[in-house]
């Protein structure tokens, strides 16, 4: 068979079923990448939301004994929200990352990768694939380097020429044996914004990343939020674009090729109070959607009371005392006791005093006399 023919085929088609960037790279070991990950394990940096098996992770052949290929994928998302409202006083607003705007993009490269998979399907009897996008065995970022979608950041992303670090990343490992494309040259140079600007120092150095101090790793985690990191969260709900934002490669990148990632600002830059009481069935509903929402409501609901804090917005500190006197769980009702003691005042340490008396749970109680320490020192 003429796999050149089929190459420029997929790249045709690919361009047919709205996939911004593709590029092909060989299955054989990620050898660097596998010794960078035990690296990463041995200095206890990774997030754990990864595939813990590190020859899965590096060796394609473990995923499709008769590898031969892999196809990366790429797909621009936009970088600005048109009509993005305003926090005001009386409601203020939190934010989730750009790559929680719009549909899931799970959802919206798993449906290119299926047709390319039936593409392939129906051009190479015996073709083997497996596809994968995030959440799959293989990184996302090495595939995509290899194949020379773009070359990776000192931020730890992939940055492209064409749309900067704005894209979804996929990619499809296969037995047929496509010809590999020349990854693209480091052009970061001396650029170093990325790592000097990082919120919490998470960027250790050009490329290495500290997960377990990255913001948009912080924001997911479901426990109480350690208090290095409380003020450095300012209002994020979900995810941190600041390594993105400040990366000169995005400067007057935003491209809205794909109607489904448009997104709707009353979601992507929610009102923080309603946040607080929403129920399982409501946020389902409203968030369900969306990929920040994979975690569920607690992280989030958490993260509102932080912001409303980092806004000492005294308008929510009747929220805030329902919140704490009724919510079932540890986490929300001591945090909230600790947002109280950023925003209140004396008329709230009566009621943080008497409610700490009550409260059962060891953890949340100390974010209690947090907040009683906060106001009497005010």
């Amino acid at each position: 068979m003429d796999f050149q023919q089929l190459k420029k085929e997929v790249i045709a088609y690919s361009k047919e079923i709205g996939i911004d960037k593709i590029g092909f790279a060989s299955a054989s070991t990620f050898e660097t990448l596998k010794d960078r990950l035990l690296r990463q394990q041995e200095l206890g940096y990774a997030s754990g939301f990864e595939e813990p098996d590190i020859e899965k992770r590096t060796n394609p052949t473990l995923l499709v004994p008769k590898a031969k290929s892999i196809i990366a994928i790429a797909l621009a998302y936009p970088s600005k929200m048109p009509n993005a409202p305003r926090s005001t006083k009386e409601d203020r607003r939190g934010i989730f990352c750009r790559a929680s705007w719009g549909q899931d993009y799970h959802t919206i490269l798993r449906d290119r990768l299926q047709k390319l998979e039936s593409f392939l399907k129906e051009k190479v009897q015996g073709v083997e694939v497996k596809s994968m996008v995030d959440t799959g065995e293989l990184s996302d970022r090495a595939v995509a380097e290899r194949a020379g979608i773009g070359w990776s950041g000192k931020n730890c992303a992939i940055i492209t020429p064409e749309f900067g670090s704005y894209v979804y990343l996929g990619e499809i490992v296969t037995n047929i044996p496509f010809e590999p494309d020349q990854p693209i040259e480091d052009q970061c140079g001396t650029c170093n914004k990325c790592v000097e600007v990082c919120p919490t120092g998470a960027l250790v150095t050009g490329g290495q990343l500290n997960s377990q101090r990255c913001i948009a790793f912080l924001t997911q985690t479901k426990g109480f939020l350690v208090d290095e990191f409380r003020d450095k969260i300012g209002n994020r709900l979900y995810g941190c674009d600041t390594c993105q934002t400040v990366c000169p490669e995005n400067k007057g990148k935003d491209f809205h090729f794909h109607p489904e990632m448009e997104p709707d600002p009353e979601i992507a830059k929610p009102k923080l109070k309603p946040l607080l009481t929403m129920s399982n069935r409501e946020f389902k509903e409203k968030y369900g959607h969306v990929s920040g929402s994979w975690r569920g409501k607690k992280p989030i609901q958490r993260n509102a009371i932080i912001a409303l804090a980092h806004f000492k917005d005294e308008t929510a500190i009747p929220d805030l005392i329902k919140v704490m006197k009724e919510d079932v769980r540890p986490v929300i009702r001591g945090t909230a006791a600790w947002a109280l003691g950023k925003i209140g005042n004396d008329e709230v340490l009566p009621i943080l005093e008497q409610l700490k008396e009550k409260e059962q749970d060891e953890e949340a109680k100390q974010e209690f006399e947090k907040g009683i320490a906060l106001l009497v020192k005010s």
